[in-house]
């Protein structure tokens, strides 16, 4: 006879979402979370997420460093640049002084409207 042992809650958990992830798919968990984001907001406002982004943002600060930043900045700037090619910030940062410039202008108008 077999010897039965106990399943850890770790254990059960990832079995019971690897289940769940083969009868519905992996989209489905972006839709509940989705959903569950969407909820949270309704009860507690947006600026919720604020708060609480704050406080993980000073947390990791606190744990890491401010180092830590500069260095999942670059990270993720190579990310971006290897994804997408480095011609890709010269084409942001062209939309970005664009957007600049038609604020800048509705400003004035704004300004001779007044």
């Amino acid at each position: 006879m077999a010897e039965q042992r106990d399943m850890t809650v770790r254990e059960a958990g990832r079995r019971g979402g690897e289940t769940v992830k083969q009868k519905y798919g992996a989209g489905f968990y972006s839709r509940i979370g989705k959903k569950g984001g969407e909820t949270v907001a309704e009860l507690k406002g947006p600026e919720f997420y604020s708060t609480i982004g704050k406080k993980g943002g000073e947390t990791v600060k606190a744990r890491h460093g401010h180092d830590f930043y500069s260095e999942i900045g670059r990270r993720g700037g190579e990310a971006v640049k290897e994804k997408h090619g480095p011609e890709y910030y010269s084409q942001i940062g062209k939309k970005g002084g664009q957007a600049v410039k038609r604020a800048v202008r509705r400003g004035k108008e704004m300004e001779e409207n007044s």
